[in-house]
């Protein structure tokens, strides 16, 4: 069984990361989306289990502190983290898995696992930036300032991450996210054996001819 490509896409906020991996999730048979646990409340729209575990604080602080995450980190004032069950199932189940998160869990996820692929996704402007926060304007707690001044600390990792990816044509985004996939695909170390078992292959079929001959 060959071991799963663990795909990460981080972004400041408006960057896209999520509507690309969504994308990417929907075209690819062959990978899922991590569903992440949260604390902060369902946007309008959303499902528990499918687009976040919803759960409270003091349930996400326990199983923060039982190590049950992979990584997990408080983004403007909520926690957010990806259960380790996340990336056993998607081994089990023959796929890859794609990460939504933000820096700092992108930045555990390369230090626990360092063969993950780390995705960086840049709005091209600042016009576009606000325009696709002006959407979120309605939201409970939404403060315009404070997510542009996260913003623009996270922007300083984007050099720590392998690819950057500006996301200014969706389509042409989303292709990219997935050569990225599939390289990693194609990468002999621990990845699934083909040249391995190609080789024994041949050898037991010359020592079943040599004991035949």
């Amino acid at each position: 069984m060959r071991e799963s490509v663990i795909l990460v896409l981080s972004a400041p906020t408006g960057g896209g990361k999520t509507t690309i991996g969504r994308r990417v999730v929907a075209e690819d048979g062959r990978v899922r989306f991590s569903v992440s646990h949260t604390t902060r409340a369902p946007r309008p729209g959303e499902r528990d289990g499918l687009d976040y575990h919803f759960v409270d604080r003091p349930r996400f602080e326990a199983m923060a502190a039982a190590g049950e995450f992979l990584e997990w980190a408080e983004v403007h004032g909520h926690l957010y983290g990806t259960h380790s069950e996340e990336v056993s199932r998607a081994g089990a189940e023959g796929l890859d898995l794609l990460l939504d998160i933000d820096v700092q869990g992108g930045l555990q996820v390369k230090k626990a696992r360092p063969r993950a692929l780390t995705v960086f996704i840049l709005p091209p402007s600042l016009e576009v930036l606000l325009e696709r926060l002006a959407g979120r304007g309605g939201e409970p707690g939404f403060d315009l300032v404070r997510r542009l001044r996260s913003a623009e600390k996270e922007l300083e990792f984007s050099g720590v991450y392998e690819y950057n990816i500006v996301n200014e044509d969706l389509d042409r985004a989303v292709g990219q996210v997935r050569c990225i996939l599939d390289a990693a695909r194609l990468r002999p170390d621990g990845r699934e054996d083909h040249a391995g078992n190609l080789k024994r292959r041949i050898a037991e079929w010359l020592r079943e001819e040599h004991v035949q001959g």
